[in-house]
């Protein structure tokens, strides 16, 4: 053997103490922290059921009000004929021509659909609504002109409606294009109008969170100062101390946005009833949609990162005041 080479088992002793094995090592103390504090979350179910419980009617709020945006959303988008163009045609224009005028509409500006409503449909629709059916046989011609009615995409912003009048309106043939969206724009003005509510709820209520989970993890630290000052006596460093409260922050996170799921769930299963009927008079099928899965984890993620941030700013601020002298 060579000077200065080692022997087999030094060499596995140095691959033990590798990155790989201070990785793993690393690995297995925050997974058994992780599974020590939700043991912790359970020692005080009662507590830990409160906290969860006011965390989760925080969370709750904001998000009942995103759901309620976006069913206004989708029932303003299904409505029917809520928003529909009606496009007066000259009277001299063909079958033909109206035909080719509606193919060009749809291959140009891409609405939902175009239904052609001809000169003597309109004056049968208005023979049989009017009661004026002596009258008008006395008519030599038909005044009225041949009329497409465009149905824009749903969900179509006012923008988007307004801008695909103005495009129709400049087609040869078209006489006038008419659409009252007076009550899309107001519609779509109150529905930002509370996104933006709800946006500051939202950053509110995580406010709150924060407060509630760095007050209950600075509880816990006063709980157990005798503990933490044990623990820095033998060398124990506070990044070792802080590591179970921060694991603690995020369980009561997760459990208060899980707790805001159930409560939002119970929500929509009480009211889906009455909705449902209310829709049926109005011979409409709507039912409330609830939270997507996107949303869902986006609720989850949100509760255990505002947890782990409650929690850290309690641990950063306690810690350092409990020294041994």
């Amino acid at each position: 053997m060579q000077p200065g080479n080692g022997s087999p088992r030094q060499g596995s002793r140095e691959l033990s103490s590798g990155p790989i094995a201070r990785l793993k090592n690393y690995a297995l103390r925050h997974l058994q922290v992780f599974f020590f504090s939700l043991g912790r979350f359970y020692e005080a179910p009662l507590s830990s059921l409160l906290t969860a419980t006011v965390i989760g009617i925080a969370l709750a709020l904001p998000t009942g009000l995103h759901i309620l945006i976006e069913n206004t959303r989708l029932l303003s988008g299904s409505w029917e004929g809520a928003a529909r163009i009606s496009v007066f045609l000259e009277t001299e224009l063909t079958d033909d021509n109206i035909l080719l005028l509606v193919e060009q509409i749809q291959s140009d500006l891409g609405p939902e659909k175009v239904d052609v409503i001809t000169a003597e449909q309109a004056l049968l629709e208005f023979r049989n609504l009017s009661g004026f059916g002596a009258a008008l046989d006395a008519l030599e011609e038909n005044p009225l002109p041949p009329v497409l009615v465009v149905h824009p995409n749903a969900g179509a912003t006012p923008e988007a409606v307004e801008s695909l009048v103005q495009n129709i309106d400049k087609y040869p043939g078209v006489d006038m294009v008419q659409m009252d969206a007076q009550w899309l724009q107001r519609l779509h003005a109150i529905l930002a109008l509370i996104q933006r509510g709800t946006l500051v709820a939202a950053a509110l209520f995580s406010l709150a969170v924060i407060i509630i989970v760095g007050n209950t993890i600075r509880l816990d630290i006063q709980n157990r100062r005798e503990e933490i000052l044990v623990i820095k006596l033998i060398g124990g460093t506070n990044a070792f101390i802080r590591r179970p409260f921060l694991y603690l922050g995020f369980w009561y996170g997760l459990s208060g946005s899980m707790m805001a799921w159930l409560l939002v769930t119970v929500t929509l299963w009480l009211i889906a009833g009455p909705v449902s009927r209310l829709a049926g008079l109005y011979g409409s099928d709507f039912t409330l949609g609830g939270l997507g899965g996107q949303a869902l984890l986006f609720v989850f993620a949100a509760g255990a990162l505002l947890g782990l941030l409650g929690a850290w700013t309690s641990v950063a601020r306690h810690l350092s005041e409990i020294e041994p002298h």
